[in-house]
């Protein structure tokens, strides 16, 4: 296949374009009605390409159209050649005005809640020019949404399981997880407590899947104990600190949480060692791929902020880490 005579001169960028919209829509008279342009242009444009290529790029059927394994390995080089022409477009736009642009963010809830929209309001004061969108789930779909170009990066904690070798992260901060109770419980009134004398009381959790879950399940098994059943399960930040501040239940936290997304509220953080390895929040991003400019005014801004807040939380985490390496060595 030679690249000048048959691909070259054939392909434009419309054409993909097209070839998206057809995907996307499922049949060539919405993608028409999409594009506002007619079907038998959008037909033609379609056999074109098939022509040029040499090979079938859709299936068409009286439901619509489906994408043939070439035409989703041609698919996957539009989204690719888009991508890096928005972003093209995009560092021209933040060379002439670095005070405007766009920034899709992904973040799981526990930063969604608090820190994030903490560091955009920051942001927006000085480049109220700038526009965010901000997606909040859980991890693997957040990368998944990465890989699919649809965000310009993650911010949160991803267990190496959905990391994969396409992804880069760069550091953030510590987040160290605490034991937390409502400020009327009887456990907030305790100056020492160990985790094993908590199993029997009714706690708040997130879903089985959730990220936060496994690193709660192994804060029990790190101390040798059984994680107990909740008796609430939620992802949802606002729910479990409002049920926790009625004193009545407990639940594990980040520093982060509850430091940005509790405000007031009455709540306590109960003396008890949580021997773990916790990992650090970090930005994620793809490789190999033209980076938003505007993410590093977020990165830095984000970094800038919670410094004061967090101050000294890195250089313990880091002496906890020490315990525990030592504890392994001796054991």
């Amino acid at each position: 296949m030679q690249w000048n005579d048959r691909i070259g001169r054939r392909i434009k960028l419309r054409d993909l374009h097209i070839l998206l919209a057809v995907a996307q829509a499922g049949s060539m008279s919405r993608a028409a009605d999409r594009l506002a342009i007619s079907h038998p242009v959008v037909s033609k444009t379609i056999t074109d390409l098939e022509h040029a290529l040499g090979v079938r790029l859709l299936d068409r059927t009286p439901q619509g159209t489906e994408p043939t394994a070439y035409g989703r390995a041609l698919l996957g080089c539009g989204t690719v050649v888009f991508d890096e022409l928005r972003r093209g477009v995009q560092e021209i736009a933040f060379l002439s005005d670095p005070t405007a642009g766009e920034l899709r963010i992904g973040s799981a809830a526990p930063y969604v809640e608090g820190l994030v929209p903490a560091v955009i309001t920051r942001l927006a004061e000085r480049y109220p020019r700038i526009k965010f969108q901000v997606t909040g789930t859980d991890a693997v779909t957040l990368c998944g949404m990465l890989r699919e170009r649809k965000l310009d990066f993650v911010v949160g904690r991803v267990p190496g399981a959905v990391f994969g070798d396409d992804l880069s992260s760069e550091f953030l901060f510590d987040d160290c997880l605490h034991v937390v109770a409502g400020a009327k419980s009887p456990w907030a009134r305790r100056r020492r407590v160990d985790l094993a004398e908590l199993c029997g009381e009714p706690w708040l959790m997130p879903e089985s899947e959730n990220v936060a879950m496994g690193l709660i399940s192994e804060c029990f098994r790190s101390a040798g104990l059984t994680p107990p059943a909740p008796q609430v399960v939620s992802n949802s930040i606002p729910l479990r600190l409002r049920l926790i501040e009625t004193g009545r239940f407990l639940g594990i936290l980040p520093e982060s949480t509850l430091r940005f997304a509790a405000g007031r509220m009455q709540l306590k953080i109960l003396p008890v060692r949580l021997r773990m390895n916790e990992p650090p929040a970090v930005a994620i991003f793809l490789k190999h791929r033209t980076p938003n400019p505007i993410a590093r005014l977020f990165v830095d801004e984000l970094r800038a902020f919670v410094k004061p807040s967090m101050k000294g939380r890195s250089a313990a985490a880091a002496a906890r880490r020490g315990e525990l390496k030592a504890a392994v060595r001796a054991s």
